[in-house]
């Protein structure tokens, strides 16, 4: 790109001469500018980095990312995710029913006024006028019904917000260890392009020199592109693991930032085995809804005599003033309310089962869960001490024996790439493990109460 910088347009391609046939001297002025563009190209191909691309100055390089722990993402999640918090609004929701389900029915009054015109003689016209007041009275058995299944309504709300904490809180470190496990193989990737890089320089002296065929320049040279690209697509699934856990947390983590994690960090299986299925949000919230559908039920049974109505009333006409006091009350004579009944105790049922269905379904996780992380224990403890030293000493004897000309540039890269496959697998094993001990923990509800973090 400084190529067409080095000349300036002004200076002619070839120089001509004068009248004796020599040719004339470049201005001073012409010379310094030709010796400050040279001087700024060779400048500017010095900060070119080996791949091309202009190097990152100092005040840019000395930036750090910021390093967060668990328990920061967590926090920050936990504080700005948008679905948590609606959950959380359910539970005033939830509390504005109960006040609702113990109210009492308010009374009614009732006033009307007319004229009193005489037909007889011994009638006494005038102005009438009535007033009255009616009071509603809810049976016992109503009303403990109603506010009984309020109460539940709520305590399941609360339940739901244990629960849907439970699950963002292993969603966010399962997240976390996929940043961790992306930067790793992102890493990987560049160590691998660099090794390439090393392998490419040396075929490309001994093809130059005649001691290699020009195929294995040209199987280097693919190689290399292969693993380039792998790096390029390696970074960008770590930046996209990290804008995951952005928009869990609403947008409020930095842009780019690092996880004081590691996918060698310890899993302690007697902690895991300790599960409290009585402390269970999920099964607490099943169990909430089953006492509300039980509440509504009773309920229904007891609307079929729902209250009693007091009514006092007041009319007076001119020469006389009634006095009327009246009891309504609703006979279940054609409506005994078997449809509502029989729907509420489906409902009841339905609850029932889905938290039996529920329960056995997480036992039937949990062994699920145990049996990946124990086979993740054995592939990582199996690809640690022997498949990686294997292909680690593989690589090393195949370079040894190209170095002295016994083996091919093939022998090499398949070396490499074998190398690489390894250790691939073993990162992805080591994530399982991770994975598998937060799977339990969910499972388990451990990320329910804010003492998890």
């Amino acid at each position: 790109m400084f190529n067409r910088s080095i000349v300036p347009a002004s200076l002619p391609a070839k120089a001509s001469k004068n009248s004796s046939g020599h040719t004339p001297l470049r201005s001073p002025k012409r010379v310094a500018v030709f010796g400050l563009c040279l001087a700024a190209a060779l400048a500017a191909h010095a900060q070119t980095n080996a791949h091309g691309t202009p190097q990152i100055s100092s005040t840019i390089s000395d930036q750090v990312q910021p390093k967060l722990t668990l328990t920061q993402l967590v926090q920050t999640v936990l504080d700005n995710n948008p679905e948590l918090r609606s959950v959380q609004q359910s539970s005033f929701t939830a509390q504005a029913a109960v006040v609702s389900a113990g109210a009492l029915p308010n009374p009614k009054l009732e006033w009307s006024r007319g004229d009193n015109k005489a037909r007889l003689a011994s009638a006494t016209p005038g102005n009438v006028q009535t007033m009255g007041i009616s009071v509603p009275i809810e049976m016992p058995s109503v009303r403990a019904a109603r506010i009984e299944a309020a109460q539940a309504g709520q305590r399941a709300s609360v339940h739901q917000i244990a629960a849907s904490r439970n699950a963002l809180v292993a969603q966010v470190k399962l997240k976390a260890y996929e940043v961790v496990l992306r930067q790793a193989q992102a890493q990987a990737a560049y160590d691998a392009v660099k090794l390439l890089e090393q392998a490419h320089e040396r075929v490309r002296v001994r093809v130059s020199s005649g001691e290699a065929a020009r195929y294995e320049i040209i199987k280097a040279d693919a190689e290399l592109i292969n693993a380039r690209q792998q790096e390029q697509s390696a970074r960008l699934l770590a930046e996209q693991s990290q804008l995951t856990l952005n928009r869990l947390a609403a947008g409020q983590l930095p842009n780019r930032f690092d996880l004081a994690l590691s996918l060698q960090d310890p899993v302690e299986k007697a902690q895991l085995q300790n599960i409290n299925w009585q402390s269970h949000p999920e099964l607490l919230q099943l169990q909430s809804e089953v006492d509300k559908a039980e509440a509504q039920k009773n309920g229904a049974k007891a609307s079929r005599w729902p209250g009693l109505e007091l009514r006092y009333a007041q009319t007076r006409e001119p020469d006389i003033r009634n006095n009327t006091i009246g009891v309504s009350m609703q006979i279940p004579l054609f409506d005994q309310r078997r449809g509502p009944i029989d729907e509420a105790a489906s409902e009841a049922e339905r609850a029932r089962l889905r938290m039996e269905g529920r329960k056995a379904e997480l036992e039937q996780q949990m062994l699920q869960a145990w049996k990946v992380m124990e086979m993740a224990q054995v592939r990582t403890k199996a690809l640690s001490e022997g498949a990686v030293r294997e292909a680690e000493s593989a690589l090393r004897v195949a370079e040894a024996a190209y170095r002295f000309g016994e083996r091919g540039i093939l022998d090499v890269l398949d070396a490499q790439r074998v190398l690489r496959t390894v250790r691939a697998d073993l990162l992805e094993a080591r994530y399982q493990l991770q994975s598998a001990r937060i799977e339990l923990d969910f499972l388990a509800g451990r990320y329910a109460q804010p003492s998890s973090l």
